[in-house]
């Protein structure tokens, strides 16, 4: 598939600056809007045991990092940020369209399947205008919360009943143009979805209701229509998905991995969220959900297994070895009744998050729960650090959504002899990190947490990291930046400063 360029955010959604103001930079050329001097108080700049560096100096040209510097006084002409400075986070699995149903699927206990109907209830009722508001306000709480990339699993494709719109992707161009306006970055996840599901025989049943809008007729017909998504502007990158064994059946599967291989695309699927999953394929097939996705040539390093929760061991063993990444979305997980998945055993497989339903969106409280919900498993404390969660919001995050460089690839806009001072994070499987790292070449995405708030009062700052992963909320972020353009100041969005409103009004509107 195709990929944006490496220009940031589309010039419709800029962000101000709101740094002091500095007439020019190290080399002497004019500053211009995504152009800074930013002194952090503390900084986490990769290192495997989530220690932070105090007193880190990040030069910023043209929306990339040109230097990170430690241990450094304040210069005179830099912006401090106290407390803890992040790169940006990246969410890795959403369904904007899901966030309507925050709060409203508790009554009467249920189960996924019964939470499903109603989901497909609020689908139902989109189209690409009031698809678009919703988004932009999803996007727009992300941002609040240290987001500053989404990876959207998008399968609401078509107006009910099926129908085309006069542009195939009008639903797509809608997603890109929210991301644009709330001043993230966007993976678009383009879902292939066939099939209504398997029964308990392990048969696939059709299309029906809601679904009709997340059908192509074939695998053949999705390639052709995500092949003529032609998104514009920088901040927008294309990967391919297959929704789950239960919605594609095998047959289909070859072609959808085919398709993401040919365009050097990730590729990302539901696996093993619920027993009945596993079962149903077992009966169609006589093979796990995960053998199935590896005899279609679909388990490599560019895929990403949403959920995992629900692996045998020969799924454990050939995960880590195709060096897929999984995508654990917790306060999904937890919320639907999923089950807790083997996050140890998976290891050393790469971990990336996602707020999935959005039942809550915050990335602190998806990292920590990784290794919460892992205590739970294994009555054992401490399989996952704050480093390694860090890692897993942050550059394993952007490298499953394809925001990296090739190997060997120059550092765009990282001056010569310019160094990043400390430890890296693990190398992501595609190539150098271009988000999620606070390094030269990269590009600038930051997230501030102070540590003077009621949560994190008393924190040790030498520990910060472990401070703000295992007690932080996204209430306590007060400034992000992506792309070198602040999105958030103070706590506030700078394009959509009501979000609450944005939200409320959309929401009521889409659900009355």
């Amino acid at each position: 598939m195709t990929t944006g360029a490496d220009s940031g955010p589309a010039a419709s959604a800029p962000g101000g600056s709101a740094g002091p103001a500095a007439c020019g930079t190290a080399s002497g050329r004019s500053r211009g809007p995504r152009d800074h001097r930013l002194w952090c108080e503390w900084a986490w700049t990769g290192a495997e045991d989530g220690t932070p560096e105090h007193g880190v100096l990040v030069e910023v040209a043209d929306g990339r990092i040109t230097s990170v510097t430690v241990a450094t006084p304040r210069p005179g002409d830099a912006e401090t940020l106290t407390g803890l400075t992040l790169p940006g986070l990246a969410n890795a699995h959403s369904h904007a369209f899901h966030r309507a149903l925050r709060g409203r699927t508790h009554a009467g206990g249920g189960s996924f399947w019964t939470w499903r109907e109603t989901m497909y209830r609020v689908a139902e009722r989109l189209d690409p205008d009031t698809y678009h508001r919703l988004a932009r306000a999803v996007y727009v709480e992300m941002a609040l919360a240290g987001i500053t990339c989404v990876g959207e699993f998008h399968y609401l494709h078509h107006a009910p009943g099926g129908d085309r719109y006069a542009d195939p992707n009008a639903m797509g161009h809608a997603l890109a143009a929210a991301a644009a306006d709330a001043g993230i970055r966007i993976t678009l996840l383009d879902v292939c979805y066939l099939s209504g599901g398997l029964d308990g025989n392990g048969v696939h049943q059709p299309l029906a209701g809601p679904q009709l809008r997340f059908g192509d007729g074939d695998a053949d017909g999705w390639a052709e229509r995500a092949a003529a998504f032609r998104p514009g502007g920088g901040h927008v990158r294309t990967g391919a998905a297959a929704h789950s064994v239960r919605a594609v059946p095998a047959a289909q599967l070859p072609e959808v991995a085919a398709f993401a291989a040919g365009r050097d695309a990730v590729l990302h699927v539901h696996v093993s969220e619920q027993p009945g999953e596993n079962a149903a394929c077992l009966a169609a097939y006589g093979r796990t959900p995960t053998a199935v996705l590896a005899d279609a040539g679909a388990l490599t390093p560019r895929t990403s297994l949403v959920h995992a929760t629900h692996l045998s061991d020969a799924d454990v063993a050939a995960v880590r070895a195709a060096g897929s990444t999984v995508c654990l979305c917790p306060t999904t997980e937890r919320d639907l009744a999923d089950g807790l998945p083997r996050t140890g055993d998976l290891l050393p497989a790469p971990l990336s998050l996602g707020t999935d339903q959005h039942a809550l969106t915050d990335m602190f409280e998806e990292a920590r729960a990784v290794e919460l919900h892992e205590r739970l498993r294994t009555h054992r404390r401490g399989t996952l650090g704050a480093g390694e969660l860090l890692r897993a919001a942050t550059a394993h995050g952007h490298a499953s959504l394809g925001w990296t460089r090739e190997p060997g690839a120059a550092a765009p806009g990282a001056s010569e002899g310019s160094a990043h001072v400390g430890a890296g994070p693990q190398e992501p499987p595609r190539g150098a990190s271009d988000a999620g790292v606070l390094a030269p070449g990269a590009r600038a995405d930051l997230v501030n947490v102070p540590l003077d708030g009621t949560r994190l009062a008393g924190a040790d700052p030498a520990r910060a990291a472990d401070a703000v992963v295992f007690a932080a909320a996204s209430a306590d972020v007060r400034h992000v930046m992506a792309d070198g353009r602040w999105t958030v100041r103070d706590g506030v969005h700078t394009l959509v400063p009501d979000t609450a409103r944005e939200l409320d009004t959309v929401i009521k509107e889409v659900l009355t």
